[in-house]
């Protein structure tokens, strides 16, 4: 029995799927008819920069949001706001609104694909990265372009390409080069975890330098509101890379940025760091601080629900075990 569209929708949000995935009917595709064409056109010439501004601004308050309860339950309201940016942006005719309002569909795509690849949904989070990349060439912006295909590169990470993330990180960058220097840094840092994931310890450690290089004093751009790499941002990507090196000097540097993961709004982040501890730490043998932050971790990613950083932690195994804690 198909549930009615009401139950359809709190489930999708429950689930953080789409009515595909939950294998539920989605509808009717044919076209509009001549007289709704000529109705949409109409709501399309609405299209102006305060209206752009509010699409963007809700975007940004879904980025808030996710920053300090996770992933799910986001992505219900970013495929409504998607789908109403799509439909305009079908429908708009000149390309001086067209453009920054396909660069609001970037945006919004490429947050709906971090938070399905948060989720374990990997399907869902390319096509997420495939319109934000027809979107952002259609907005003519080459940073938006270099920013949704490095994310993309992640995809292929958790999929197990990481020989074909590397080759994007390396396209993303040469799209990007002429980027402001924040984009700049974070196409690095993003590279050096592919080259750590893919156990290229001095390919990874050259790209956080040129990243820490890079990256300029003030680190609020006002055309990348999504490049995070203030505070101990890029220190915690780095520390991030040094366990999955296997470098024993990750729990020293980890250590020193742990207490701005307590205190930061980036919960998930925060997650994360406890995650790369626990591993650090197990590798070193310390079985008591390994299993202390594996608990820290395991409190928070309950909270937030992220699947992506369950399953890393579900490879932890304690000294003296030989099963995963």
């Amino acid at each position: 029995m198909v549930p009615e569209p009401p139950m359809r929708a709190v489930l999708r949000e429950i689930y953080g799927r789409t009515d595909d995935d939950l294998g539920f009917p989605t509808g009717d595709f044919a076209g509009p008819s001549g007289d709704e064409l000529a109705e949409r056109l109409v709501i399309a010439r609405r299209v102006d920069e305060q209206t752009i501004e509010l699409f963007r601004d809700e975007v940004i308050s879904v980025r808030h949001a996710d920053r300090r309860f996770g992933s799910a339950a986001r992505l219900e309201r970013l495929r409504g706001q998607i789908t109403e940016i799509e439909g305009l942006l079908r429908h708009t005719i000149l390309r001086r609104d067209r453009a920054p309002l396909a660069g609001v569909l970037v945006e919004a795509s490429t947050l709906a694909g971090w938070n399905s690849l948060d989720i374990g949904s990997l399907a869902q989070a390319w096509t997420h990265y495939e319109r934000a990349k027809y979107a952002a060439m259609e907005s003519g912006s080459t940073g938006l372009l270099a920013h949704a295909t490095a994310e993309q590169a992640f995809v292929l990470i958790d999929t197990g390409n990481v020989d074909d993330a590397l080759a994007l990180f390396e396209e993303a960058r040469s799209i990007g080069e002429r980027a402001p220097k924040l984009l700049r840094a974070w196409l690095a840092a993003a590279e050096g975890e592919g080259h750590a994931i893919a156990g290229h310890r001095d390919d990874a450690l050259r790209a956080f330098d040129e990243a820490d290089t890079l990256l300029p004093n003030e680190v609020v751009h006002p055309e990348l509101p999504f490049v995070f790499l203030g505070g101990s941002h890029l220190d915690r990507w780095r520390g991030n890379a040094l366990v999955h090196l296997g470098a024993p000097e990750a729990i020293e540097h980890l250590e020193r940025v742990v207490d701005d993961a307590r205190s930061t709004s980036f919960v998930r982040a925060g997650a994360a760091v406890y995650v790369d501890l626990a591993l650090a730490y197990s590798a070193s043998g310390d079985r008591e601080a390994a299993r202390t932050y594996a608990q820290q971790a395991r409190r928070i990613i309950s909270q937030v629900g992220s699947v992506r950083l369950r399953r890393r932690l579900e490879r932890l195994v304690l000294p003296g075990d030989s099963y995963p804690a």
